[in-house]
C-alpha cells in the first residue's frame, strides 16, 4: 500500500502543484521585511522525501528561500538539548494565543508575563536566548551546525542581506525583546539576543533541504537515510505539539481541520510539514495570506493531505 501510494504521489504531485499555483494570485509577498519583497510572488515549488527510499520534487523547488519562523521548531529543539523542558518552560508557556505572531498584547494581559509558546516571536525569542554559548558567534554557529546536520547538508548558511535588513527593520521585535527584558524573562543583551534570532531566521534553504529536516522529525528524531538519533523523541513530541496548536500563526486550527499535519510556516512562504512516519514535507510559496501563511503552498498541502488521507486526527 505504501508503494502504491508513493507511486501515486509522483505521478500526481506536478499537476497537484499547477492546480495549487493559481492561488498565488490571492496573496501578497511579505514586505516588512524589504528584501523579502524581493522573492518571485508566482512562485510554488515543493519536495516530499520518503524515508530512506526516495524524494520527489516538483514546481520551483530550486528556489532559496529563509527559514524564518521555521527556525523557531529547531531552536527549541535545541533549547530543550541545552536547558531540559524545566529550563525552557520557565521562560515561555505551552498554549496558543489567537493573537498575530508578533503580538505583545498578553505580555501585559496576562501573568507571569512569559510569552504564551516558542512559536510566537517572544517566545522564539525567549528560547534564543536558551541555547548555549559563550557569545552570539558560538550560539549561531552552534544553531547552524545543528541545521546542517539534520539537513545532510554542510553547504547550508545565511542570506546575509536578509539578516542585515531584519536587523535594521525589526522594530517590534525590538519592543517585544525589551518587554521580555523589563519582565525578567531575557537574562542577557537584548541586542546579543536579538542578533541570535535574526540570524537563525536568515538561513537560507531550499525545499529538498527542507523536506529532510521534517523527516527526521516524521520519524521521531532519527535520520532514516543515516539511521542516526539526532533529537531525543520527547523533545519531537513536544516540537509536534507546537506545530499542531501553534506552527501557522493565528490559523493553526484552520490547518489542523483542514490539513491535519504538524507544520510550521514561514513569512518567506516557506512551510515545513511532515506525515508521522513517512514523508518530510518542504514546500515554498511567496505570496502569504493576511496570517501570513503561503496562499498556494496551504493549499497544495490541504489537496494532497485530502487526496491521501494524511490527517493525523
Amino acid at each position: 500500500m505504501a508503494t502504491e501510494e508513493w507511486n501515486r504521489i509522483v505521478t500526481e504531485l506536478p499537476s497537484r502543484l499547477e492546480d495549487s499555483r493559481a492561488y498565488t494570485a490571492q496573496g501578497r509577498v511579505a514586505a516588512y521585511i524589504p528584501e523579502l519583497a524581493h522573492a518571485p510572488g508566482n512562485a510554488l515549488g515543493i519536495a516530499i522525501m520518503n524515508g530512506a527510499s526516495g524524494i520527489i520534487t516538483a514546481g520551483d523547488a530550486v528556489l532559496p528561500f529563509t527559514l524564518q519562523s521555521i527556525s523557531k521548531v529547531f531552536t527549541l529543539l535545541l533549547a530543550l538539548t541545552d536547558k531540559g523542558e524545566s529550563g525552557v518552560f520557565a521562560k515561555v508557556g505551552m498554549e496558543p494565543t489567537g493573537d498575530n505572531f508578533n503580538s505583545m498584547l498578553k505580555l501585559e494581559l496576562v501573568d507571569p508575563g512569559i510569552p504564551f509558546n516558542p512559536l510566537i516571536n517572544a517566545g522564539a525569542i525567549a528560547v534564543s536566548s536558551l541555547i548555549a554559548g559563550a557569545d552570539p558567534a558560538e550560539k549561531s554557529e552552534r544553531i547552524l551546525t545543528f541545521f546542517r546536520e539534520l539537513a545532510g547538508d554542510p553547504t547550508i548558511g545565511y542570506n546575509d542581506a536578509v539578516y542585515r535588513s531584519e536587523t535594521a527593520t525589526a522594530h517590534r521585535n525590538r519592543s517585544l525583546a525589551y518587554f521580555l527584558k523589563a519582565n525578567g524573562v531575557l537574562e542577557e543583551d537584548v541586542e546579543e539576543v536579538l542578533e541570535v534570532y535574526f540570524k537563525h531566521c536568515s538561513i537560507e534553504v531550499n525545499c529538498t533541504q527542507l523536506a529532510r529536516m521534517a523527516q527526521v522529525l516524521a520519524f521521531d528524531g532519527t535520520d532514516p537515510v543515516t539511521g542516526r538519533q539526532l533529537i531525543p523523541r520527547r523533545y519531537v513530541q513536544i516540537a509536534k505539539s507546537f506545530m499542531i496548536t501553534c506552527g501557522m500563526y493565528n490559523e493553526s486550527g484552520a490547518f489542523a481541520i483542514r490539513v491535519g499535519l504538524p507544520a510550521k510556516s514561514g513569512v518567506s512562504g516557506g512551510i515545513l510539514a511532515l506525515v508521522p512516519g513517512k514523508y518530510g514535507i518542504g514546500v515554498v510559496g511567496p505570496a502569504l495570506n493576511a496570517k501570513g501563511n503561503s496562499t498556494a503552498g496551504v493549499h497544495l498541502l490541504e489537496t494532497l493531505s485530502t487526496e491521501f488521507d494524511w490527517s493525523i486526527f
